[in-house]
């Protein structure tokens, strides 16, 4: 989880430093063209301040979310962000390993799926041996929890 905390950081300081240090000097740079009415370097500068901007409004909203997190309410026996779930897909008979992560760390293919996710939401305060049935396209899935290692248990990866 500091990872990714940093990794926002990390992103609004380049985006601060981009906002505060390039694009005054671009904009500038296109206000000596002249005319600004058709001045097409500043407009793009000025349109990619208001992208940075908004983008570095972003991730400092998702640096106070992740910052409000109280990890010591996350379950200690339950499904929670964090959970390495080891789960048993009824239908197909085959487990598979996921990791519950926020939307920002998600990657399906090393089994980081966000608590957002429909498999994430359905796991979300299961323990070992609770089923889970949630829809995808074109039906259902039901999956069985088999083991559980709760975000205080597992080690950071």
């Amino acid at each position: 989880m500091e990872d990714l905390k940093k990794k926002i950081q990390d992103e609004i300081t380049a985006l601060e430093y981009e906002l505060r240090n390039e694009l005054p000097k671009e904009i500038l740079k296109a206000r000596e063209h002249g005319d600004l009415s058709e001045n097409a370097e500043y407009h793009a500068a000025k349109e990619r301040q208001a992208f940075v901007n908004a983008k570095l409004g972003q991730a400092q909203a998702r640096l106070r979310e992740f910052s409000m997190i109280d990890f010591s309410k996350i379950p200690k026996d339950r499904v929670g962000l964090g959970s390495q779930v080891v789960v048993l897909d009824i239908d197909k008979n085959e487990e598979t390993t996921y990791k519950l992560v926020t939307s920002e760390e998600a990657d399906v293919s090393k089994g980081k799926i966000s608590t957002s996710s429909p498999i994430g939401k359905g796991l979300l305060g299961k323990r070992v041996g609770d089923t889970v049935k949630f829809q995808i396209p074109g039906g259902f899935r039901e999956m069985e929890v088999l083991s559980l290692l709760t975000i205080h248990e597992v080690s950071p990866s």
